[in-house]
């Protein structure tokens, strides 16, 4: 069994609620805690806490992290529609818990050296300033495992130049990339590959629980998923790889992130090791589509 932390900016996109589902239905990971960042970390905060409670989990700790960029040069990205079908008046008793996301990231990863595993799944923002306040939390951390980025190979042009959660701030990127902390990188080029569609969600419905409805329902009610009728499962498949770690395939690769550019800020720029560049990341460059679809399907409908 894998202890893990996820920090999150659950809310936005429907994904970080299906990642949070997935962790909860693996026995392979025991979930410590979770943190939230960027934007209304309350209100994210709020989300996952009526999430744990439906799911029975309510012994799990949430805290709210740091709720803008390291420099404020971006504005933060705000649907305006989070929260909205899970959370009601009678839930704003809900609350994180008072110490600061930041505080448990560094306490609870140095209290256990080489037994927390991190999953990243927004921004990077309370992990790099928990790096900046601990450095030696790199070499304690078991793995941090990210999702954000892109490659854009040649296959892989349609997508934009940079990746929501890295451009949230690049700069947090950047630190956190050169802190020496063994990362494990899945980026939007696979992650675009996979998918929830409605069959699935009624397949997640069908489990019968107060809580596979309110995930099931979160999905219904994403505006992309009407729009297209499917949403990517962008946070699961990150959360997946801890579990089944060859649903993917791997390289080692040196990733720099780009912290200026009017067109190219928040770019992940990957080449292969070399002395002056050695590997800092190991990212997946290719999924089992059809394996991962139906193996999370499954799982969380359980």
């Amino acid at each position: 069994m894998k202890h893990m932390i996820l920090d999150t900016d659950i809310g936005t996109d429907v994904d970080d609620c299906l990642a949070l589902a997935l962790i909860l239905a693996s026995p392979e990971l025991h979930l410590e805690g979770v943190t939230c960042v960027y934007g209304d970390v309350v209100l994210r905060s709020r989300m996952v806490r009526k999430l744990l409670n439906l799911a029975g989990k309510p012994a799990i700790p949430v805290f709210a992290g740091v709720a803008q960029p390291l420099l404020g040069l971006v504005p933060v990205y705000w649907e305006g529609h989070e929260g909205a079908g899970l959370l009601d008046a009678d839930d704003e008793h809900l609350a994180p818990e008072p110490a600061h996301a930041v505080d448990y990231l560094v306490h609870t990863v140095m209290a256990s050296p080489g037994q927390i595993h991190l999953a990243a799944i927004g921004p990077l923002t309370n992990i790099a300033l928990a790096l900046k306040r601990e450095p030696r939390m790199a070499q304690a951390l078991a793995g941090l495992t990210i999702m954000g980025g892109a490659c854009r190979g040649y296959d892989a042009l349609h997508i934009g130049y940079v990746e929501h959660n890295i451009r949230c701030d690049p700069e947090a990127a950047q630190i956190v990339f050169g802190s020496g902390v063994p990362i494990a990188l899945i980026p939007l080029d696979v992650t675009v590959q996979v998918r929830i569609r409605p069959a699935d969600v009624e397949r997640i419905r069908a489990a019968g629980t107060p809580f596979h409805a309110a995930v099931a329902d979160q999905v219904a009610l994403y505006p992309p998923f009407g729009t297209r009728g499917f949403t990517y499962l962008h946070d699961p498949l990150a959360v997946a790889t801890l579990v089944v770690p060859d649903m993917v395939t791997w390289r080692e690769v040196h990733v720099d992130v780009e912290t200026g550019g009017r067109h190219t800020a928040g770019m992940t720029l990957m080449r292969e090791p070399a002395a002056a560049a050695p590997a800092n990341a190991r990212v997946a460059l290719g999924v089992d589509t059809a394996r991962f679809e139906e193996w999370f399907v499954e799982r969380v409908g359980r």
